[in-house]
């Protein structure tokens, strides 16, 4: 039967509706204990909803390891967790070291994120594993900027890729010259 009412797929991709999707994976070792590893996430994504969930097993196992993907239709407590951190330049600079249009994606360690915190992964996996968050939204770059605005960036603006960004293996820019002065003027300065 033939309705006028428009499907799911007509309204995702409709030109007037922005697609937003994040989609969030973690690998899973064979020792590692499911329930832990689905608090870790759950405390960043509570919405997170995995593809598959393996059967809990006693240690040793005979799970290989598995790689679990899902999706989440928030970033809200992620947000929040760097709001409260105070780490909003450095999640935005992360955000947007592999951003590619309107997609981005970056790491966080597991270990962190089951207690509240955001600790980005740039390199090596720390111990206890990570998450991979892949988001895709349309002007996505804008939107990072708005979520990770605060009041300093009235007197320091950001973008992505900016000379305040950091580099790419994740070591700071420096924004003092050798001899521990400012690269930038500031309105202090001239009173």
């Amino acid at each position: 039967m033939l309705t006028n009412d428009h499907s799911n797929h007509d309204l995702i991709t409709s030109p007037a509706i922005m697609v937003f999707s994040i989609d969030v994976s973690t690998m899973v070792q064979p020792y590692e204990d499911i329930d832990k590893v689905f608090l870790s996430i759950k405390s960043v994504f509570p919405d997170w909803e995995p593809n598959v969930i393996p059967v809990k097993e006693k240690f040793p196992t005979n799970r290989e390891e598995i790689i679990i993907k899902g999706i989440s239709k928030s970033l809200d407590t992620f947000i929040e967790f760097i709001r409260k951190q105070r780490i909003l330049d450095t999640a935005f600079d992360v955000m947007t070291l592999n951003m590619h249009i309107n997609t981005t994606e970056f790491i966080i360690s597991r270990q962190s994120a089951i207690k509240h915190k955001i600790s980005f992964v740039i390199d090596e996996s720390p111990l206890g594993g990570t998450i991979k968050v892949k988001i895709e939204k349309d002007n996505l770059e804008i939107w990072l900027e708005d979520q990770t605005w605060h009041n300093g960036r009235e007197n320091i603006p950001r973008q992505a890729r900016d000379d305040l960004a950091m580099k790419g293996n994740g070591e700071a820019v420096e924004w003092f010259d050798k001899f521990g002065n400012p690269t930038m003027a500031s309105d202090w300065e001239e009173e």
